[in-house]
């Protein structure tokens, strides 16, 4: 199926080439790449234009004015891939932390479910053992605690390694989502969720980024953890209309 993977970029320059790379190294022609860029000070836009003449459009390139949240950058990527006809939308970080290696098995999964998740928290999934003890312990309770609060049947629920089938895109009020962190995962998990579609994960190593700055910050961890308490009552409206059988 044509399949375009969604990227967010900001201040990724060193990253970006190589992983353009490693992606079209992949036995996956239909295989392409939306890089929406938030005006990075790095560059990163510009590498990106050059990418697509070189490859002769299979990136693609969002620019935007400034920083204007990941939330946001995905749901303009994902609605510009899907104009453009991509049948399965993936979505993963420019900085080698997710697996380019597992993206066939990614892609072969969705053909029996409406969105895979890349998990570090099911059997055979890891975390970069160098991370230290705490940072381990804060990335597993901030799982725990999404997945419990709002009640989903899912271990990895904060994991931005994923891919959608275009109707599960299509059948969700993406113009709702308003989370701009990393707790934007969280949002679109409960909505599909909520929604009924059929979920599948498949183990990952999750290993730190090779090159370049984390993005993560002391007021992104806030965000999210307030908001998934807000979750339940912004959907309380929602409808099941997916059958999980």
């Amino acid at each position: 199926m044509k399949t375009t993977i969604v990227i967010p970029t900001y201040n990724e320059a060193e990253n970006l080439p190589k992983l353009v790379s490693a992606l079209f190294t992949l036995p996956y022609p239909d295989l392409s790449l939306m890089v929406v860029d938030d005006n990075s000070p790095d560059g990163t836009g510009q590498i990106a234009d050059q990418l697509s003449l070189e490859t002769h459009g299979r990136v693609q390139v969002l620019h935007r004015a400034g920083k204007l949240g990941l939330g946001s950058a995905y749901i303009q990527g994902f609605q510009r891939a899907m104009e453009l006809g991509a049948e399965a939308v993936g979505q993963m970080d420019a900085d080698f932390s997710h697996p380019v290696e597992k993206i066939p098995e990614i892609i072969e999964t969705l053909a029996g479910c409406d969105v895979v998740l890349g998990s570090r928290y099911v059997a055979g999934g890891k975390l970069d053992e160098r991370w230290p003890f705490w940072r381990k312990g804060l990335s597993a309770f901030g799982n725990f605690y999404a997945r419990t609060l709002l009640g989903l049947p899912i271990r990895d629920v904060t994991g931005g390694f994923r891919m959608w089938k275009r109707a599960t895109l299509q059948g969700m009020p993406l113009e709702r989502v308003r989370s701009n962190g990393y707790v934007f995962q969280v949002e679109m998990t409960y909505v599909a969720s909520r929604l009924g579609y059929k979920f599948k994960e498949i183990p990952i190593y999750f290993a730190d980024r090779r090159w370049g700055k984390s993005k993560m910050s002391f007021r992104i961890q806030i965000e999210a953890a307030l908001r998934v308490w807000l979750l339940p009552g912004m959907y309380r409206d929602l409808k099941k209309t997916i059958s999980l059988s």
